[in-house]
């Protein structure tokens, strides 16, 4: 199994696991409708019950056993203690060595570059604590605000898939982003885990 070291700390953000009394800084970003403009997040806009249930999902989300395991963690401002959004690592292939990043992040904290710094960790965590080679991000082809932060981390766009997913009874186009990890070390100065 491979577990993280957490908190995981940068520069403006805690990246911790999430906890029981996390359930209404989730609900107040988890049940706004734009929110799922864009993803599956578990469903429509969720009442408190919903958000519950997702929420006792993500307190699980802390290890990687097996492919379709799932880092996700709450993205916490250190200088208030305020639960903003969430991020995910997810394993895809073992073989491969294959992950995948995503966030959500609530609309009131958007523009301050914070989805970037998570998202930033997980990439840190994905390349360099769990060797994997080469990591996505899939993200609807309508949302630009998210395909900007990926070509910031430096993900190079690879597809776009037309009529890809289904979402609230609309074909939404999908749009896919990656990096290796030999692009990840070189930007950061990394090195490769022994």
């Amino acid at each position: 199994m491979l577990t993280p070291s957490l908190p995981l700390r940068t520069e403006r953000l805690d990246l911790r696991p999430f906890t029981a009394s996390d359930l209404a800084a989730l609900h107040a970003y988890f049940s706004l409708p734009e929110l799922h403009r864009y993803v599956e997040i578990g469903g429509p806009p969720a009442d408190l019950d919903v958000t519950r249930a997702v929420l006792e999902r993500r307190r699980r989300r802390t290890a990687l056993a097996e492919v379709g395991d799932v880092v996700q963690l709450a993205v916490v401002l250190r200088e208030t203690g305020q639960l903003v959004g969430d991020v995910v690592l997810i394993w895809r292939s073992a073989e491969h060595r294959q992950g995948e990043v995503g966030y959500v992040l609530h609309p009131d904290h958007q523009g301050h570059g914070y989805v970037g710094e998570a998202a930033a960790a997980m990439l840190a965590l994905g390349f360099d604590t769990f060797d994997l080679h080469r990591i996505v991000g899939r993200i609807d082809a309508r949302n630009t605000a998210s395909a900007r932060v990926l070509e910031r981390l430096g993900m190079r766009r690879e597809a776009h898939l037309r009529e890809n997913e289904m979402i609230r009874g609309e074909w939404t186009d999908e749009v896919v982003y990656a990096m290796l990890a030999r692009e990840w070390h070189a930007a950061t100065g990394a090195t490769r885990p022994d």
